[in-house]
């Protein structure tokens, strides 16, 4: 398959479908931050990146369709997408979210789940619709809220959950 990443923070994602996806071709990014780590890993990797801000989804859908992309991949976008680009796409977005859905859609996902007093949180990875965090889920990983965890050391641990699980379905496909 031809993976076009959308990016919006570090890309720590994004390399790990690069190097973990052997048989499917990373063949864009896009990223909407002027300082979003992804650009530096697609530049170091060797894959096409371009900056595209969010509100210009035209630009977006256009880069995508000229790359011929099978699947996109959202792997820290951190904006909502319209109903005309999930619509562009239709059953070819995936998302990755760092919670169970449907627990704790949107921002601030393991700050709510270290809030709940819940024993366990996780990744989720489902199909974009144009609702928040709410299209098919297509695989989850738990991973356990340990006694001291602070927002960081959760954000790692699903970091590393994300890092298994992104990966398992893009290769299932």
């Amino acid at each position: 398959m031809r993976l076009g990443v959308m990016c919006s923070g570090e890309g720590t994602n994004f390399e790990n479908i690069v190097h973990s996806c052997p048989d499917h071709e990373v063949v864009l990014m896009v990223y909407n931050k002027k300082k979003c780590g992804a650009q530096k890993r697609a530049e170091r990797l060797g894959i096409n990146s371009v900056r595209i801000a969010s509100k210009d989804e035209d630009d977006i859908i256009t880069i995508f369709n000229a790359y011929n992309v099978d699947l996109i991949v959202m792997a820290g976008w951190m904006r909502i997408i319209s109903k005309k680009f999930c619509e562009a796409f239709p059953g070819q977005i995936i998302n990755l979210h760092p919670s169970l859905l449907p627990k704790y859609k949107g921002l601030h996902a393991v700050e709510q789940a270290l809030e709940s007093g819940d024993d366990e949180t996780g990744a989720t990875v489902h199909f974009v619709t144009e609702e928040l965090d709410s299209g098919a889920i297509i695989k989850q990983k738990k991973v356990p809220i340990l006694p001291g965890d602070t927002a960081e050391t959760l954000q790692r641990a699903i970091q590393q959950a994300e890092h298994d699980l992104l990966p398992s379905v893009i290769n299932a496909f």
